[in-house]
């Protein structure tokens, strides 16, 4: 997108306020501790696996499900914990909220839809056609 394009679409806005800012950050800490407890709940689950109650091969077979199903949690919630960092960092050093690939601001809608997006739509919607 030009330029001229972007400062239609996104309202002459070429940079986030400073209480946008705070907002974001203020959504971003939030969700980083509500992730960082979750991780902590399942990792002492999986740390301390209840290996009293498998009597047969169903409830290892079960435990053995519950484990997978932890790590895929933990995979996942990893995952988005490491977008929250790289995003209160971009907050930090001013980036928050610029586009990665075109280096247009990405819309303040998107990014309440998507808080750590890396993408503006435009962009976004090369990357998957591309996939």
């Amino acid at each position: 997108m030009t330029k001229a394009l972007n400062s239609i679409y996104y309202n002459n806005q070429t940079t986030l306020t400073k209480s946008e800012l705070l907002f974001f950050k203020n959504e971003l800490e939030t969700k980083k501790k509500k992730i960082e407890e979750n991780l902590n709940i399942t990792s002492s689950k999986l740390d301390n696996p209840n290996s009293n109650d498998v009597r047969d091969e169903g409830d290892y077979i079960s435990q053995a499900l519950e484990t997978n199903t932890n790590n895929a949690i933990i995979h996942e919630q990893s995952k988005a914990l490491n977008e929250i960092n790289r995003s209160l960092h971009q907050i930090e050093t001013g980036t928050y909220g610029i586009c990665e690939l075109c280096e247009e601001p990405i819309n303040i809608e998107r990014l309440k839809v998507k808080i750590s997006a890396e993408h503006c739509i435009s962009c976004r919607e090369i990357i998957e056609k591309q996939k």
